[in-house]
């Protein structure tokens, strides 16, 4: 089983990732931990470097708990949850686990909602965890 992880370093992604690492443990599967940023070359140098270090960090987690994994940060124009949609669908990816954080009618109106986004666009089924 092939199961995906949006993380961004919050408490809801960690949260994510703790559920998930026990679902790949119960289905002896591989986890796939994804993070994105939007842009280009004008991703600031720190921003960057941050997430790939909080990357690498959750790799060495999983590795010493024995847990199979990949990490991948995707940087490019798309928002969040297309970027996600695209990999789980290149991955075959079984299972989605997204954080979702509680916002007001109009953050949602002007941000969007990633996990919405998954859960409505994803061909597999998505665990929303706050």
């Amino acid at each position: 089983m092939k199961i995906m992880v949006g993380y961004d370093q919050s408490n809801v992604s960690k949260a994510a990732l703790e559920l998930a690492k026990k679902h790949v443990r119960a289905f002896s599967g591989k986890l796939y931990i994804v993070t994105h940023m939007v842009g280009g070359r004008d991703v600031p140098k720190q921003a960057f470097q941050n997430a790939e270090q909080s990357l690498k960090q959750v790799e060495a987690l999983l590795a010493g708990e024995k847990i199979s994994c990949e990490t991948r940060l995707i940087i490019d124009s798309l928002t969040t949850g297309e970027a996600l949609i695209d990999f789980a669908k290149e991955r075959e990816i079984d299972e989605i686990f997204v954080g979702v954080k509680k916002r007001s009618k109009v953050g949602k109106l002007l941000l969007g909602s990633t996990a919405q986004y998954l859960i409505i666009k994803a061909k597999c089924p998505v665990m929303a965890v706050k």
